[in-house]
């Protein structure tokens, strides 16, 4: 069964876009899904059944724009190449 989805959902997708985000705007829907990263507005064409695997979530209305300003917060808060996780060497186990 298809998923349902409609123009100008915001979904999250499995893999990172090469600008960092995996938030993206449905601009088409049919048998090909266009999608418009929110981040630098690059615009993908995927088949519906790419689209389908590569979902991780849809994000509709208030929902999705305070999930996204709160992703955007946590982004601008960490510096420049520090890691994502709360590890501050990178190295877990590590001794000095």
């Amino acid at each position: 069964m298809p998923v349902e989805i409609q123009l100008d959902d915001l979904v999250r997708l499995r893999k990172l876009h090469p600008c960092g985000s995996y938030d993206w705007r449905v601009v088409r829907v049919g048998a090909d899904i266009g999608l418009r990263c929110l981040k630098c507005d690059r615009r993908v064409l995927l088949p519906r059944r790419e689209f389908e695997k590569r979902l991780k979530t849809i994000l509709k209305g208030d929902d999705a724009l305070a999930a996204l300003e709160t992703a955007r917060l946590e982004n601008a808060s960490r510096p420049e190449g520090a890691p994502a996780g709360g590890s501050k060497s990178g190295v877990k186990g590590r001794r000095k």
